[in-house]
This record gives structure tokens, C-alpha cells and sequence, in this order.
């Protein structure tokens, strides 16, 4: 991608996904996403309500004077995002590509991030660890990670969620909030998630394509696996091909939302025909109520 054409890309995606964060996401984020709990800040003088508890007696004897100690939120989190590059994400049939989605989703929660003043850091993933953008701050940092989104080829085509979610733990040793953003059609990925889940906050992503749960009847169809690059040919027109077929995916999403419910996993999915702001917002009051 041109230079140019890429800063006209970031720009775009920093006005609209800016916007969204600022203006949509901001009291639910910070009020979902609690600090670390409540540090000393500074002592003032006694006022008629303060809690008794709060007294500090050393700098109260000094002054002969009641005093209170003052406590704010440690507010600073880790924000981290496990981001699938694999071969599938380069599929979509309605407005955009799954990758795209995922694009504009990093970017929205990485400016949360950055106006609550939480760090972020990226884990590009494939089968193997892509990339690794450690967690800081600021909008140079923020702008740098939709850059690397926009324009990042991975080597490798296939996925292995486990590696990531390992790579992960090893990598961030303080609870981190983990977003993993894929289409999860990986195989078998549990014994990742249940190690995360106990860590950090993990919560999962999925990003999916309608054409992925339903075929069209558009007659005999050449199908290629992204990620394995194996073709098929399917008679589309067979309706019980394409009703075998809707029944292998539901009972895979089935297996896989069990997955996630086992390991205390939030789950959202979001399709490239969506409007993303929807379910993030329902994730946010359903994260919201439990608190």
C-alpha cells in the first residue's frame, strides 16, 4: 500500500472510530473495565461527613487538626488484542472482508483504551505469533497499531488459537483485559482458553461472514479453503446439501459458545453485514449488570 494511501486509510478510521469510542463507549467502558482498586492521592482537612475510617492520624496529630486521606481509583489498565490474520479473515460477502471488520473493531477499542488512559499492545496471530506490539500509551501508539492492521501480511495461512493465548501468557504477567478478535473456525483451541481465562479477562470476538452459515443455491460452486487452499466443488441447487451443511455450522457455534460458557469467556459475535456498535454495546450492559 502507498504511503499516502495508507495515512488517508489511518486517518479515516482514526476520525470515524475516534468519534465512536469518544462519544458511545466511554462511561461504559470505564465502568465495565474497573482499575486495580483505590490508591492514596493526598490528605485535606476533615469535613462534617467524612468517613472516621479515613483519618489520618499521624498528619491529624501533627496539625492538632483533623485529616482525611483521600484514595482515587488506579485507574491504569493493560488492554490487550489477539488478533487472527489467518488466510480466512480475507473473506466476506456483503460490505466488507472479516479482516476489515476486525480493523475498525481494534481501532475502536483501542481508542476506549486510550481516553481511559489504559495501555494497549497487539498479538498478530496466524499458526504461529505474527507480530507482538507491547502495551503502551498515547495516540502515536494507537495510530502505529491501525497502521500495522491496514497494511500487516502475515507468513503463515492457518490459525492456532492456543499458541496465541500461550504466547499471551508468557508475554503480559499482570491480568491484562484480552480481547481474542477471529472467526474461530480453528480446531480445537479449550486447553488456551481455560489457562487465559484464569489470567486475564479474556473476552472473545467473533467475526463471521453470513454466506458462512448459509449457502446460496447457485448451482455447482468451486469453494477454496483460505487457509488450507484445498478446492471443492458443491452442487449448491441440492437442498439437502445445503441443509447438512447449516446443521454442521450451528452445531460447531453450539460447541463453541459451550467452550466459552466452561471458561467464564464473554462471548460477542459480529457479521461484516452488521453494525458492530450494536453488540458491543450489549456486551457492555450485560458486563455491566453482572457488576
Amino acid at each position: 500500500m502507498e504511503t499516502t494511501e495508507l495515512i488517508k486509510k489511518v486517518r479515516k478510521i482514526e476520525i470515524r472510530t475516534r468519534g465512536i469510542s469518544k462519544n458511545i463507549f466511554s462511561g461504559e467502558y470505564h465502568s465495565v473495565f474497573k482499575g486495580k482498586g483505590m490508591a492514596f492521592s493526598e490528605v485535606r482537612e476533615y469535613q462534617l461527613g467524612d468517613d472516621i475510617r479515613t483519618i489520618d492520624w499521624n498528619v491529624t496529630a501533627r496539625f492538632n487538626h483533623p485529616y482525611v486521606k483521600i484514595f482515587e481509583e488506579e485507574r491504569e489498565l493493560t488492554v490487550m488484542l489477539l488478533v487472527d490474520v489467518s488466510g480466512s479473515g480475507n473473506f466476506g460477502t456483503q460490505t466488507q472482508f472479516k479482516r476489515d471488520l476486525i480493523t475498525e473493531l481494534c481501532a475502536v477499542l483501542a481508542f476506549s483504551a486510550l481516553q481511559n488512559n489504559d495501555k494497549i499492545g497487539v498479538i498478530f496471530f496466524s499458526n504461529k505469533i505474527e507480530k507482538f506490539i507491547s502495551p503502551k500509551k498515547g495516540r502515536s501508539h494507537v495510530l502505529r497499531i491501525i497502521r500495522e492492521l491496514l497494511e500487516f501480511e502475515p507468513d503463515e495461512k492457518q490459525t492456532d488459537i492456543n499458541q496465541a493465548l500461550r504466547y499471551l501468557i508468557n508475554v503480559i504477567k499482570k491480568k491484562s483485559i484480552a480481547f481474542i478478535l477471529s472467526d474461530f473456525i480453528s480446531p480445537e483451541f479449550e486447553e488456551g482458553i481455560k489457562i487465559s481465562s484464569k489470567k486475564h479477562d479474556t473476552i472473545a470476538v467473533q467475526i463471521f461472514d453470513k454466506r458462512e452459515i448459509e449457502i446460496p443455491d447457485v448451482g455447482l460452486m468451486n469453494i477454496i479453503d483460505a487457509e488450507s487452499v484445498e478446492n471443492l466443488w458443491v452442487d449448491t441447487s441440492n437442498h439437502q446439501t445445503r441443509e447438512e451443511y447449516k446443521k454442521w455450522w450451528l452445531k460447531k457455534q453450539l460447541k463453541l459458545i459451550e467452550t466459552f460458557n466452561r471458561n467464564s469467556v464473554d462471548f460477542i459475535n459480529i457479521s461484516t453485514d452488521q453494525n458492530y456498535v450494536v453488540p458491543l454495546m450489549n456486551f457492555f450492559k450485560r458486563r455491566g449488570r453482572r457488576r
